[in-house]
């Protein structure tokens, strides 16, 4: 049987950008677990990122598989003073190391203002222009 290539709905540039980022889950608080993080992306579109991170704990791969935790994050593009907030959610866990908790985490936008979508967009298409 064929395989069929993976479909993508928007370009995405291997970057590595810095990113705060925080775990949220709504109506519930637990400080350990919404501590802020820093990290970096793996990649980056319009639609997420790929962020390389510590998660605050093992018990919490369930509730972002199963999309009951957010994450938000913050990160300036390179060459740009303006912090894109955007809040997203778990698409996928590629990698966990279980002794130091760092993951690859795939984050999806679920919240992000059309003007910080744009400005991805943009650095996106610069970053694959031909020098």
């Amino acid at each position: 049987m064929p395989v069929e290539p993976e479909r993508r709905d928007f370009v995405r540039v291997a970057v590595d950008i810095p990113v705060r980022y925080r775990f949220r889950m709504p109506g519930r608080s637990d400080p350990d677990f919404e501590r802020p993080l820093s990290g970096s992306t793996a990649n980056l579109s319009g639609g997420g990122l790929l962020l390389q991170g510590r998660l605050p704990g093992i018990a919490a791969v369930t509730d972002l598989l199963t999309g009951k935790a957010q994450v938000d994050v913050e990160l300036s593009l390179p060459g740009e003073q303006y912090i894109i907030n955007a809040r997203g959610r778990c698409a996928w866990i590629e990698t966990i190391d279980e002794a130091s908790l760092r993951c690859h985490l795939g984050v999806r936008f679920s919240d992000i203002t059309p003007e910080d979508k744009e400005r991805i967009f943009r650095y996106v298409i610069r970053v694959q222009m031909p020098v």
